[in-house]
């Protein structure tokens, strides 16, 4: 057997952090088979689907890498297909046309209420006569199509990650509307309905979802056997959850996957860590690895059934090991648009040597991309603010003489480097008589506004090629109460 999986996201709204899991592990499960991952777009709600929403779907999958094999399908586009189905189901009478009003439903679920019951259709329509549905027709009555679900029946699965599962057919709410009433017939097939008949035509062979569709599943089983086709296998994730141990939400913040590379979390590290949210790997101290190689190791029976904790303290740390480990040259890529976002002006042709010069200098500070911008701002502007310890430490006898002490050598360089900028650290130690900690802090605070920050010499030879050096050793003494 070929394995065949789909993802189908609705495009009422952004590529949410559950979906984009959820993706994940029908790729991981379809690449460890060597199957097909399909992409389909549930866009049946007309009212609420976007063409945006659709293409942040769409692009949020290839930025995780998460690339399919077939699609992507749109169920909009699939219509005829539906109302076949429909027409089959009603041919075989496993499916009727009700006419019952929604004044009629709103009666019904007041005296269930009332009465303390579980909202159900009671069926009334099930049975109707001939003359029974022309009488409804000729008072103009709109209808419904319903499955017929026999209150009687259990509905018994084995889950992938769940074991054994069974659900009663009273405990499904009545017969079940598979498609909306239309002045020409058949109206617009639903959910639970097209669903089923998708993964028929596609010939899925594993339905992998989060917990939230069981009691669908329950359904859709018995619309499988009503269409004749194979039951695939299914699998229902944990879901993710807040550190509360509530379904996570919009109100716990950022949810969905646009929102996250924004805020400057890699690709690579948000699908490792989303790899990480319900499932685990056969060596538990691994915790860092491609899609490729979880591929490799991915099974069902070490998917989690309770829900997976939404961590941001281990998001972050997942996201700077990718970001300490990074080519120079990719992270640079990825970060000339943070900071051209931020304002900060450079020709990124010409000056590109500089820039990854300044990435290697950052890089083992980053978290998130997104923290290039204030590490990197003291690089982009002429002049610094000083910190209240920076500019304490401008005040301590001895720094002017120091600042002044390296301004005046570096008169006579026309060039600095490594070597030259540590030896007019020692040369002005020497002649001035103070301590090299001194001359260091102050030349830091000087240079960068703070006294504590990424290497001082490599700054420095930044802060030279582009000039501002002198401008800021000026200012400093300035401050400092020198001349």
């Amino acid at each position: 057997m070929t394995v065949r999986v789909r993802i189908a996201p609705s495009p009422t709204g952004n590529l949410h952090i559950g979906t984009a899991r959820t993706a994940v592990f029908n790729w991981l499960f379809a690449r460890h088979h060597g199957g097909t991952f399909i992409v389909r777009v549930e866009d049946t709600d007309l009212e609420r689907s976007r063409p945006e929403y659709t293409e942040n779907i769409l692009t949020g999958l290839r930025w995780l890498g998460l690339n399919w094999d077939e699609g992507p399908f749109f169920q909009s586009q699939r219509l005829d297909l539906y109302r076949a189905a429909v027409e089959k189901l009603l041919e075989q009478k496993l499916a009727y046309r009700c006419y019952t009003t929604s004044e009629e439903l709103e009666v019904l679920r007041e005296t269930q209420k009332a009465k303390g019951e579980a909202p159900r259709y009671d069926n009334r329509h099930r049975n109707l006569t001939p003359e029974e549905e022309a009488a409804y027709q000729a008072a103009g009555r709109s209808f419904v199509i319903r499955f017929k679900i026999a209150d009687d029946r259990e509905i018994v699965w084995n889950d992938l990650v769940r074991g054994s599962m069974s659900w009663q057919g009273g405990d499904l709410g009545g017969d079940m509307v598979i498609a909306r009433a239309s002045e020409d017939g058949i109206g617009q097939p639903l959910y639970n309905f097209v669903v089923v008949v998708d993964d028929i035509d596609m010939q899925i062979t594993h339905v992998i979802r989060g917990e939230d569709h069981i009691a669908n599943t329950a359904k859709q089983i018995l619309l499988y056997e009503a269409l004749g086709a194979k039951i695939p296998d299914f699998a229902h994730t944990p879901l993710i959850l807040n550190m509360e141990g509530r379904k996570l939400s919009k109100r716990d913040g950022v949810t969905s996957i646009s929102e996250f590379q924004q805020m400057g979390f890699t690709a690579e590290g948000l699908v490792n860590y989303m790899t990480l949210l319900g499932w685990s790997p056969p060596d538990s101290t691994q915790e860092i690895f491609t899609l490729e190689t979880a591929a490799k190791e991915f099974t069902f029976e070490r998917v989690n059934k309770a829900g997976a904790k939404f961590d941001w303290a281990k998001l972050d740390w997942l996201n700077s090991q990718y970001l300490h480990n990074m080519p120079t040259d990719k992270l640079t890529d990825l970060l000339i648009p943070y900071w051209q976002a931020a304002g900060y002006q450079f020709d990124k042709g010409r000056e590109r040597p500089w820039l990854e010069e300044l990435v290697t200098l950052i890089s083992q500070s980053l978290t998130r991309l997104v923290d290039a911008v204030a590490m990197s701002q003291l690089f982009f502007t002429e002049t610094v603010e000083f910190s209240e310890e920076a500019s304490q430490q401008l005040k301590q006898e001895g720094s002017s003489v120091v600042l002044q002490a390296i301004l005046t050598a570096l008169e006579n360089q026309p060039q600095l480097s490594e070597a030259i900028a540590q030896d007019i650290i020692k040369q002005v130690v020497k002649e001035q008589k103070v301590k090299k900690g001194l001359a260091m802090r102050s030349l830091r605070a000087a240079l960068t506004g703070d006294v504590h920050g990424p290497d001082l010499i490599q700054s420095w030879l930044l802060l030279n090629q582009i000039n501002l050096d002198n401008l800021r050793l000026t200012k400093a003494i300035t401050l400092s109460g020198g001349d």
